[in-house]
């Protein structure tokens, strides 16, 4: 039986074609991922919120699959409505479905927490519109932005193609040694690949969307299982 050790069920908006696959190649032994979609072409804030209503319809559907755990697999989607969005999303899935759910942006706030991270560099493929919501929601949480750069990307599928050094070069452009963290945002933004490269240039943890969203779906179904080659999130914590 796949999924012996616990069943995530992820949803992803249908335009993403990161998650799931750096996903896949991280799970360890003994946990499976089941997706469903909900409608996105563009990372704008209306059609962000218009997908977030169609989530609990999403989870009804993962929900016939007996997953232990549903993760709301999208960065932008799940901060969009400002500082307690992610948790009211998160409320309104569960009281549908009576299944345990996590956000990736809950995730982010735990992992950067988790690393006593304070003063973050934040980096995105986002419009200004969406970086300055990000910037608003992290905030509101507490943590000090030192610097949020975006790459005023709209279509989702554009920001799919775009390859992991890109999101290396522009970290290292960006970084000061004042932080605590460096954060890349988006769950549809390739980064498995630099994230220990990052680590070692850089001499500071390296949270991504994807990243934070696993090891965050495995402490909630309490598999504390070390997972190499994806910085010191997942190898330490």
């Amino acid at each position: 039986m796949y999924g012996w050790r616990g069943r995530i069920g992820l949803i992803v908006p249908s335009s993403n074609t990161t998650m799931e696959m750096e996903l896949h190649e991280a799970l360890p032994e003994g946990v499976s991922l089941h997706t469903a979609r909900m409608p996105l072409k563009g990372v704008t804030e209306e059609e962000l919120l218009k997908m977030s209503a169609l989530a609990v319809e999403s989870a009804k559907l993962l929900k016939d699959a007996d997953v232990d755990l549903i993760l709301y697999g999208c960065t932008s989607g799940s901060f969009i409505g400002g500082e307690n969005f992610e948790n009211e999303l998160e409320e309104k899935i569960e009281d549908e479905v009576k299944i345990p759910v996590v956000s990736t942006s809950s995730a982010i706030l735990a992992a950067l927490n988790a690393l006593e991270a304070q003063q973050i560099l934040v980096l995105t493929p986002y419009t200004e519109e969406i970086n300055k919501r990000e910037r608003e929601f992290l905030e509101a949480n507490e943590f000090e932005v030192l610097d949020i750069r975006g790459m005023g990307i709209v279509e989702n599928t554009k920001i799919g193609r775009l390859e992991p050094y890109e999101a290396y070069r522009l970290a290292k452009a960006m970084f000061t040694e004042e932080a605590d963290a460096l954060f890349i945002s988006c769950t549809n933004f390739r980064t498995f690949e630099i994230i220990e490269a990052l680590e070692d240039d850089l001499g500071v943890p390296v949270v991504t969307s994807n990243q934070a969203s696993l090891w965050y779906a495995l402490r909630e179904l309490e598999i504390n299982e070390s997972i190499l080659g994806l910085g010191t999130l997942l190898r330490e914590y």
